[in-house]
């Protein structure tokens, strides 16, 4: 399998990186946190506790979910707008800080990787623990100023100090958790996307998936 797994914080530019580059070479792509969302947005819509482990990492078992070129539906309910949103965006952490969960998901993403053949995967713990064995594995990360305007922006009903907090508080949990933290994986290229284009960041990930081909 080819799998060019990309890891980083919130706001870090791995979504639009991950497209993109996937689109250059022909890859499939996935975007991982979505997964977490979506278990996050049926936890919320069965009016189960997010922070309550074990009917979550059940839910994280059964739930029916489809992430395909930015449209995600839960059960078979759209939610491609709602696992965007603050509710879930406040949520997600305590999800995705579930043990149980965390490995129901990622039997998930290493089946749909089987699957496409490999592709471009984005997350937090994807280089690191999902797949060690990835032919290119990327960190990408950007300064919490930039992260957060990029954010505010996308979310244009929040002020920025609210989305700045957010990014706070998720940097937090996905760093400190003990199951699969955020951190950057060994052997990874990793690219502080502040001040370089997005373009130039998928032409020199594209040129160095090449040269391992």
């Amino acid at each position: 399998m080819r799998v060019i797994a990309i890891d980083g914080p919130a706001g870090s530019g791995k979504s639009t990186v991950g497209r993109r580059l996937a689109e250059r070479l022909g890859l499939t792509y996935l975007d991982t946190g979505a997964m977490y969302r979506c278990i996050a947005f049926a936890a919320i819509r069965r009016q189960i506790d997010p922070a309550d482990p074990d009917p979550v990492g059940r839910l994280a078992a059964t739930v029916e979910m489809s992430v395909i070129d930015g449209v995600v539906t839960v059960d078979g309910v759209d939610a491609t707008l709602e696992i965007r949103g603050p509710e879930v965006s406040r949520a997600v952490s305590m999800v995705a800080s579930n043990p149980a969960v965390r490995e129901q998901l990622r039997a998930r993403q290493r089946s749909w990787a089987t699957q496409h053949g490999g592709g471009v995967i984005e997350g937090r713990d994807i280089g690191s623990v999902v797949f060690p064995d990835a032919i290119l594995k990327v960190f990408l990360t950007a300064s919490p100023e930039v992260r957060a305007q990029r954010r505010a922006k996308e979310m244009t009903d929040l002020e920025y100090d609210q989305v700045a907090a957010d990014i706070a508080r998720r940097d937090a949990a996905d760093r400190g958790r003990a199951d699969s933290p955020l951190v950057e994986a060994d052997g990874a290229v990793s690219i502080d996307t502040s001040t370089i284009e997005i373009d130039e960041v998928v032409e020199l990930l594209a040129a160095l998936v090449e040269s391992r081909s």
